[in-house]
C-alpha cells in the first residue's frame, strides 16, 4: 500500500481533471497575453512548481520565470500566523514588465496580499494573479484573482505541488486530508 493512501479522506481533483483545466487556464493566458511583452511569470515556491510548470507549457506567448519563496505558517502549521516572511526574492528586476504570479492556493489571502503590494511598489507595468486552488470560504483578505483553476471547500488538500509536512508533493492528484487518520500522526 502507498503510504499517502491513509491520509486521503477523498480525491477532489484528479489528473485529467487537473490537467485539462491548466491547459485552459493557458489558453485563457495566451488570449489576454497575446499582444504583451515581456511577460514574467512568478513562481510562489514550493507548492507553485509543479502548477507552474505544467501551465508553461500551455503559454505560448515568450515568457520568463522566476521565483519567491514566501512563508506565513510554520513547520506542520495548518493555519497562518500572519507574519509574513520572504526567504527566496526575485532575481530579476520587474520594473515596466507584466507580471503573472503563479500561485498553488489561496486561503486567506493575508499572504499573497502582502506579496502583490510588495510587488506592485517595484513599478510593474501590469500584475495578475493564477492560482491552482481558491477557498473563498477561508478569504480574510480581498485581493484580485484573475485566473483561478479550483474552487475548493474548507479542507486541507496535498498532492500536485502542495504538501503534507513536506511530503507527497509529486502525486498527479489533488487529495483532501482525512482529519481523523492526520490527528493520530
Amino acid at each position: 500500500m502507498q503510504s499517502y493512501l491513509r491520509f486521503i479522506e477523498e480525491i477532489l481533483i484528479d489528473e485529467d481533471r487537473l490537467q485539462q483545466r491548466v491547459e485552459a487556464l493557458g489558453a485563457q493566458i495566451n488570449a489576454d497575453y497575446s499582444h504583451a511583452t515581456d511577460l514574467l511569470l512568478v513562481c510562489v515556491l514550493k507548492g507553485g512548481v509543479l502548477f507552474l510548470t505544467d501551465l508553461m507549457r500551455h503559454i505560448h506567448v515568450p515568457h520568463a520565470i522566476d521565483f519567491m519563496a514566501i512563508s506565513s505558517y510554520g513547520a506542520g502549521a495548518r493555519e497562518t500566523s500572519g507574519i509574513v516572511r520572504i526567504d527566496l526574492d526575485l532575481k530579476q528586476n520587474i520594473e515596466g514588465r507584466n507580471l503573472l504570479i503563479v500561485e498553488d492556493i489561496i486561503d486567506t489571502g493575508t499572504t499573497l496580499a502582502y506579496l502583490r503590494r510588495l510587488l506592485l511598489a517595484r513599478n510593474p507595468a501590469s500584475l495578475k494573479i493564477c492560482t491552482l486552488l481558491s477557498k473563498p470560504s477561508r478569504r480574510l483578505t480581498d485581493i484580485p484573482v484573475d485566473y483561478i483553476g479550483f474552487e475548493i471547500p474548507d479542507k486541507f488538500v496535498f498532492g500536485y505541488g502542495l504538501d503534507l509536512d513536506e511530503l507527497y508533493r509529486s502525486l498527479p492528484f489533488i487529495a483532501a486530508v482525512n482529519p481523523g487518520m492526520y490527528a493520530h500522526e
